[in-house]
């Protein structure tokens, strides 16, 4: 299954979404979610666990010949938004390459054995899984489903 964006896609073009990239291991991992699905949330609780902030709530992907690199834009670059906190100063890196993508979901809309999706951005496929942020188990599942798209695509 795939789900493709509406951009006409054409190469060396750049989109900015709506979501928070975080790199696990140097690989670029995109959440999406509605306001309050928890991306920062996660992406805080991959950062304590070692990996590093790309982006926070605005991504920017420039396709790079048959990949997606991740960056932020330069006015949000360092910064993430922890509810309670404010914006606060993380361990950051400038870009990543995308190797995956978590949308972030309600329990129920989970499924137990699911099949292998995809999304489309700037003409290229990426993996995506739906994970819920508040399980306990969710960063756990992030780096395992990051490091088994690397294995898969030869990293």
């Amino acid at each position: 299954m795939n789900e493709a964006d509406a951009q006409d896609p054409t190469p060396n073009q750049t989109a900015d979404i709506q979501g928070t990239c975080v790199a696990v291991d140097g690989a670029g991992v995109l959440l999406r979610g509605s306001s309050g699905s928890g991306k920062s949330d996660l992406a805080l609780r991959l950062i304590d666990g070692g990996a590093f902030l790309v982006a926070d709530d605005l991504t920017r992907l420039v396709r790079e010949g048959e990949g997606l690199v991740a960056l932020a834009p330069e006015r949000l670059a360092g910064r993430i938004e922890a509810r309670g906190l404010g914006i606060v100063a993380v361990p950051h890196i400038a870009r990543a390459p995308l190797v995956l993508i978590v949308d972030l979901v309600a329990p129920e809309a989970i499924e137990r054995l699911p099949e292998a999706i995809t999304h489309n951005y700037l003409g290229l496929t990426v993996p995506l899984i739906r994970l819920n942020a508040f399980e306990a188990s969710a960063p756990a599942k992030v780096r395992l489903a990051a490091r088994h798209v690397g294995q898969d695509s030869g990293g």
